[in-house]
């Protein structure tokens, strides 16, 4: 049995169309495709989760979206994969623009740093109907968990030693450094 407390966070994200955009890598988007999207956008919202978990010493963000949208995604994949990768990034931006508004640190920092999944983490998200699978990764597609309140960026992130932007690879995004955590080359 899991020992953590676990408490709703009410929100209504705003599209952020902006965040789309650079997600879906498009500088444009025609008035059907937005007004589909949009209606798409209020009809997900039901299937939107946002939780703080508390597994005693430390709190955590965990925002994700059920299974039915990963489901509606996987039918767009199939009927039409330009339309699907556009749903795709709008499930991605839908939980990114609410991490964005419960912490908008993560937004200057470029990322949500992803915290070592413990056992408490484990069995907290388990609990909540998120498990984390054997490799250590969330099993929604459309899942971010990081500290609340904000900690810190790429210095704190579980992830690091595989991400381009943590590893400072040339073009990836850029994040904060907290003092502390400055890296000589």
């Amino acid at each position: 049995m899991s020992e953590h407390t676990s408490e709703a966070i009410s929100i209504q994200p705003y599209f952020d169309i902006e965040l789309l955009m650079s997600t879906c890598q498009e500088t444009r988007i025609g008035g059907d495709v937005m007004k589909r999207l949009a209606q798409r956008w209020e009809a997900w919202l039901p299937s939107l989760n946002v939780r703080r978990i508390d597994t005693g010493k430390i709190q955590y963000l965990a925002v994700w979206l059920d299974a039915s949208v990963e489901d509606e995604v996987d039918r767009a994949w199939e009927e039409a994969p330009s339309d699907a990768f556009i749903i795709n990034a709008l499930a991605q931006t839908m939980c990114m623009s609410v991490v964005h508004e419960v912490l908008p640190e993560i937004e200057d920092a470029g990322c949500a740093p992803a915290p070592k999944p413990t056992e408490k983490l484990r069995a907290a998200m388990a609990a909540e109907g998120v498990p984390y699978n054997e490799v250590g990764n969330l099993t929604r597609r459309y899942a971010v968990v990081t500290h609340y309140p904000f900690k810190g960026g790429c210095e704190i992130c579980h992830l690091q030693s595989d991400c381009p932007k943590g590893q400072g690879q040339a073009g990836a995004p850029s994040s904060l450094v907290l003092p502390g955590y400055e890296r000589e080359n």
